[in-house]
């Protein structure tokens, strides 16, 4: 029923959802609204160096390095990625302090004439792990796997919407809606007014709601888990967790653009697909507002020129030779990997004078099956509705017991809803220049 609404279209939609129990699961504590997960980053880790390398490593001599993490071990290659020269790493590393980690390694020459390139290796340049070499009798080894490893934690939002009516227009809901459908209105034969049915219009507004909250809501929690935001008349908690948006704000490699262009789109794409599990074979999500949607089509319409199309992709002919001319392109594939363009009003409310996209990978991890983008919610709380009838009941004229002495009733719907992004690093935003 909400396809337009992106949230919950590729969480609910697509069946991605896990029910919390109460008793706690692997991505909830005990009895808490937070959950957690892992996320892998399966590409191989940049580290950059901590301060200039002095040392040249020349006639075979020591190379003394600084990083801020212990990430390399001893006998481990890594790769200065400017110069592409290799250093083999020959002693354990040692804690100057809680950022600042020193190696001891010599170049890798095999003419011993060679020196380190210090121009490569400034504060701030980066490193990669390359492999690692072994002596005979070795005694240990290693795994980058839990340097791969980050913990997430986000929260789950209650969302909560009421409408309140009076008996009297209970009585006259029907009509009211017959008219302004244009049905039995007698001299009415105008519709002179909007009128839905107030639990559709409920519905509607808690969707709106939950997915502006899964896709640009913040969370109102640092980083220790306490609560920064409190009801000001009874210094209660306002839990609310971060949407999809600002989880990959952190991660996610930034195209900036003045004209939308696929080289732009081949770039975005092979940005993501180097941080992906296989070259090949991943779906991205674009989820786009109107403005570069828009632009998406103009793009695409004009690159198809080259091809110089001339059957039915780009027009038909219907009855009386009319012509219709255009399409919609809905996705776009290059070196096997295909983007999905999909709108979201959101965020052209969000961003209404300038153009702006998020891509996100949604191949699942081939390994466990997890989906890529996954709601979370409570068991049974995820939509929740309640009435409380008053004078008349629901429909205004209705006898019997009541909640509330008022001649109207109200209408509520509320639940839970959170959002977890598990590949973040695979994603980009493109953004419109001002």
């Amino acid at each position: 029923m909400y396809s337009k609404y992106t949230a919950s279209y590729l969480t609910e939609g697509l069946g991605n959802i896990f029910y919390m129990q109460k008793k706690g699961s692997k991505f909830q504590k005990i009895n808490s609204l937070a959950f957690e997960w892992e996320i892998a980053v399966d590409f191989v880790k940049r580290v950059p160096f901590k301060a200039d390398v002095t040392t040249s490593g020349a006639n075979s001599s020591d190379i003394i390095m600084y990083f801020p993490e212990r990430y390399y071990e001893k006998y481990d290659t890594l790769q200065v990625i400017d110069s592409k020269q290799q250093i083999a790493i020959l002693h354990e590393p040692i804690r100057k302090a809680d950022d600042l980690w020193e190696y001891v390694g010599k170049l890798i020459d095999e003419t011993l004439e060679d020196s380190l390139d210090l121009d490569s290796c400034k504060e701030g340049m980066e490193t990669r792990f390359l492999t690692n070499i072994q002596p005979e009798l070795s005694e240990i080894g290693y795994t980058k796997y839990q340097s791969n490893i980050q913990k997430s934690r986000n929260w789950l939002t209650e969302i909560r919407h009421d409408i309140s009516y009076s008996s009297r227009y209970a009585r006259m809901e029907d009509t009211f809606i017959k008219i302004a459908v244009g049905e039995g209105g007698g001299d009415y034969n105008e519709v002179i007014f909007r009128m839905p049915k107030m639990q559709q219009a409920l519905l509607d507004e808690f969707m709106k709601s939950r997915n502006n909250s899964m896709l640009l809501g913040k969370t109102t929690m640092d980083i220790n888990g306490k609560c920064t935001l409190f009801d000001p008349a009874t210094n209660r908690p306002l839990i609310a967790g971060d949407g999809a948006i600002p989880q990959i704000n952190r991660f996610a490699n930034m195209f900036a653009y003045s004209k939308l262009t696929v080289d732009l789109f081949n770039q975005a794409l092979m940005a993501l697909t180097e941080k992906a599990e296989d070259p090949q074979g991943n779906t991205f999500i674009f989820i786009a507002n109107e403005r570069c949607y828009q632009q998406v089509q103009v793009t695409l319409a004009q690159h198809l020129m080259q091809f110089k199309p001339v059957n039915a992709e780009v027009y038909s002919q219907a009855e009386g030779n009319k012509l219709t001319i255009g399409a919609e392109y809905v996705a776009y594939n290059f070196i096997g990997n295909t983007i999905i363009f999909k709108i979201d009003r959101a965020l052209s409310v969000e961003y209404p004078n300038r153009g702006y996209a998020v891509m996100v990978d949604l191949t699942a991890d081939k390994k466990s099956g997890q989906p890529a983008i996954q709601q979370f919610t409570l068991e049974g709380a995820e939509y929740i509705t309640n009435t409380i009838k008053g004078v008349g009941g629901l429909n205004g004229a209705t006898s019997g017991d009541v909640s509330s002495p008022v001649a109207g009733s109200r209408f509520i719907c509320s639940g839970y809803a959170g959002i977890g992004v598990f590949a973040p690093y695979r994603s980009a935003i493109l953004i419109e220049n001002k």
